[in-house]
């Protein structure tokens, strides 16, 4: 069982920057892929970012890729997301996401097994 805390979402202006944390509890946070995905009013979640569990593999979508950076450090139980030259088109809630399955994470199987509760973050032009 992996719970996951969302923070670090706020207000920025456009081309600003935020750096979204995820803290997870457990032991075996080491074991669990952990990803990014959001939700803009409207339209259906998508992924954003995913990391291996050792941090040596990632995977971003296109539209933010050269822009955002996920990272992880399993000393402290906690996924980042660096998020710059924000856009507009990035406002939305952002929610963090464990699987111990890479293809679950981003995508391409079933959806991951734990979610945090989302954190908003809006981009103002």
């Amino acid at each position: 069982q992996v719970q996951l805390v969302e923070s670090g979402g706020g207000l920025v202006q456009a081309g600003g920057s935020l750096r979204l944390s995820c803290a997870a509890s457990g032991r075996t946070f080491s074991s669990y892929v952990m990803g990014w995905f959001r939700q803009a009013p409207g339209k259906e979640r998508e992924f954003v970012a995913a990391i291996s569990w050792n941090g040596g593999r990632t995977s971003y979508t296109d539209s933010v890729k050269g822009r955002f950076t996920i990272s992880r450090d399993n000393r402290k139980n906690t996924v980042y997301l660096q998020m710059n030259t924000l856009k507009p088109e990035d406002t939305a809630v952002y929610y963090c996401a464990a699987d111990k399955n890479w293809a679950d994470v981003v995508g391409t199987a079933g959806p991951p097994g734990y979610w945090g509760q989302g954190t908003q973050v809006t981009v103002s032009s």
